[in-house]
């Protein structure tokens, strides 16, 4: 199979695509969970190396580039569920969403595209793994 039509099918795939990889407030135990806790749970996944992820405080904020793989979750949700998602994460003038493959398939990830504030601090890659005394 050539690499566009490999592309086309991913995009045709994409508007029906209805997993998401959540990194941050959505995971487990977290304080935003409560969106996700009537779909069903995939399993853990980590990205690739290629995101820099920072602690804004409240929440984590995952931007492309960079070398740090994300630890996560990934979820298939309903189009409820994915509508309220997209509220939270403010969608799309703070996060956007991009299409990944994970070894559940095709899930969505949202990453941030608002600027990124000179006191924010990179992380390691898992939210759930952060110091400042939120997750102790």
């Amino acid at each position: 199979m050539s690499k566009a039509h490999t592309d086309t099918a991913r995009a045709a795939n994409s508007e029906n695509c209805n997993q998401v990889f959540v990194y941050g407030t959505l995971r487990a135990g977290e304080s935003n969970h409560a969106l996700l806790a009537t779909q069903r749970y995939l399993g853990p996944w980590q990205t690739c190396a290629g995101y820099t992820l920072y602690d804004t405080g409240p929440y984590p904020a995952a931007v492309a580039g960079g070398q740090t793989r994300l630890v996560g979750e990934v979820y298939a949700v309903d189009a409820r569920c994915f509508a309220r998602l997209d509220l939270l994460e403010d969608y799309p003038r703070s996060y956007t969403r991009t299409l990944i493959t994970t070894d559940y398939g095709d899930a969505w990830i949202y990453l941030w595209i608002a600027p990124i504030q000179p006191h924010w601090e990179p992380l390691q890659g898992d939210w759930c793994q952060r110091t400042d005394g939120l997750n102790l």
